[in-house]
């Protein structure tokens, strides 16, 4: 049976202005922004409309605001009859696929991915760790490098063919990067990030966040949650090991776009700002649908396919 499958961002896709066009368009998308804004309090909304762009950029924030950003469209989705079956997230998305599942309270989930925020700036020294796209190599070559080098370097995101990012300490990526490009890597690029994210030194982040996620009141999923830990569907029971997991270990999207495409996806909606995602999906399948349901327009795409109908605003 072929299924709509929703697909959330993680950071790296927020820039300033994300998120106000649907909040001006519509009261479901307001609503959560004012949620956000009630939890948090502080104007989450001002700082994602208005900036400045390096508050917005600091993990403790950009965290919260990418959700908030993505679920307020998933609620536009909502609100003109538009549902998923599968749902799944890269990173920090997966609390937004938690959320548009209905495993999650919004609120709870804001609450959870500030405190992850602050705990993975905290983790590591700033400056001395941080997380480096290598592209062009085979998977298995990705692997050697990070075996070959002295110091902690680690896969951190399994993307797509030909694109791994790694993550570690600054000279042992930078040994790892330099090798990569000896080994026929068409680029190495660091990434604009504030830590060893996906790696053994998020350790202490994993450790001090572990009793909050413990904690969390988990419901029956609308639909089939997909874990980037593993690549696969995963049970309300095993999701708590996998959100813990999830800060230490690599993201392994290839093998979960690979994953819901066997179980019957053949429509992903990349609910929420940018168009990573889509890229990524179309670099592992190219016969897949895709739709970024970001912007206004990519919205009324989608409604337009799936009800032959234009959006309801209000």
């Amino acid at each position: 049976m072929t299924k709509l499958a929703f697909v959330f961002p993680g950071q790296g896709s927020q820039h300033v202005g994300m998120g106000r066009k649907f909040h001006d368009a519509s009261q479901a998308a307001r609503a959560v922004w004012e949620e956000a804004d009630d939890v948090l309090g502080f104007s989450l909304r001002r700082l994602c409309f208005e900036g400045p762009a390096a508050v917005l950029q600091q993990t403790a924030n950009a965290q919260p605001a990418l959700l908030t950003a993505s679920i307020a469209c998933q609620r536009v989705l909502a609100a003109n009859g538009i549902e998923a079956g599968m749902y799944a997230g890269h990173s920090l998305g997966e609390y937004s696929a938690l959320v548009a599942a209905g495993i999650l309270p919004f609120a709870d989930a804001l609450i959870l991915v500030r405190r992850r925020g602050q705990l993975m700036e905290e983790a590591y020294p700033k400056g001395k760790g941080g997380m480096t796209a290598i592209l062009g190599l085979e998977r298995t070559v990705v692997d050697e490098i990070c075996a070959q080098v002295d110091g902690i370097v680690e896969v951190a995101n399994y993307n797509c063919p030909g694109q791994v990012v790694i993550s570690g300490e600054q000279g042992a990526l930078a040994r790892a990067s330099q090798l990569a490009v000896q080994m026929g890597a068409k680029r190495a690029i660091p990434l604009d990030v504030s830590g060893p994210f996906h790696s053994s030194l998020m350790a202490p982040a994993a450790r001090a966040l572990a009793p909050s996620i413990e904690a969390l009141e988990l419901r029956t999923p609308e639909g089939n949650v997909s874990s980037s830990v593993n690549g696969k569907a995963a049970s309300v029971d095993e999701l708590k090991d996998l959100l813990l997991a999830q800060l230490t270990g690599p993201v392994r999207w290839e093998e979960t776009v690979a994953a819901m495409l066997a179980d019957g996806a053949k429509t992903f909606v990349e609910v929420g700002p940018g168009k990573v995602l889509g890229g990524l999906i179309k670099r592992i399948n190219k016969e897949a649908a895709i739709y970024q349901a970001g912007d206004l327009s990519g919205l009324e795409k989608l409604v337009a396919s799936q009800k032959g109908d234009i959006v309801r605003w209000d």
